[in-house]
């Protein structure tokens, strides 16, 4: 069976940056299960598994348009301390949920100086090149509850 629309993918990947650094991995877990066109994963991704079956091995570099978006510099930032009541020490790297035009976002602590701190919204891979070593374990057909759900159940997947 080969992946197209409504078909349960299974896979085992290995994504890495531009420099090489592994970024993460399904090595020893159980392969990443997902919906194949309900935008489960990225779309440079999916894009290159369609046609694709069990057994085949590709490498997928994607660029940022098709993965993570690019840099969005609205989406940085800066905050008075005083919007963080009761948070004493902030620090670099920290992550809070902000209310934004969209919805519910995160954001990420980038600078913090005296009672300015700097917030960033962009997802941490924005803007990166990101390559993926990908394996397809399993292609099935999705059920019903999965198309409607909008995603993999069972193992690898979502559970319910």
């Amino acid at each position: 069976m080969q992946i197209a629309e409504k078909s349960v993918v299974s896979i085992h990947y290995t994504l890495t940056n531009a420099e090489g650094n592994v970024l993460d991995s399904s090595e020893g877990q159980d392969p990443l299960a997902y919906l194949h066109g309900a935008s489960n994963i990225i779309p440079g991704l999916e894009n290159a598994l369609v046609g694709k079956s069990v057994g085949d091995s590709l490498k997928v570099t994607v660029e940022p348009e098709e993965g993570y978006g690019p840099v969005r510099d609205e989406l940085v930032q800066d905050v008075d301390r005083s919007a963080f009541s009761g948070i004493d020490d902030i620090q670099i790297g920290m992550q809070f949920m902000a209310q934004t035009p969209w919805g519910e976002q995160p954001v990420t602590v980038v600078k913090v100086e005296g009672d300015n701190i700097t917030l960033d919204g962009n997802h941490p891979l924005a803007g990166q090149t990101l390559t993926f070593d990908v394996e397809v374990v399993e292609v099935r057909d999705a059920t019903e509850e999965e198309v409607e759900h909008g995603h993999a159940h069972g193992e690898g997947g979502h559970q319910h």
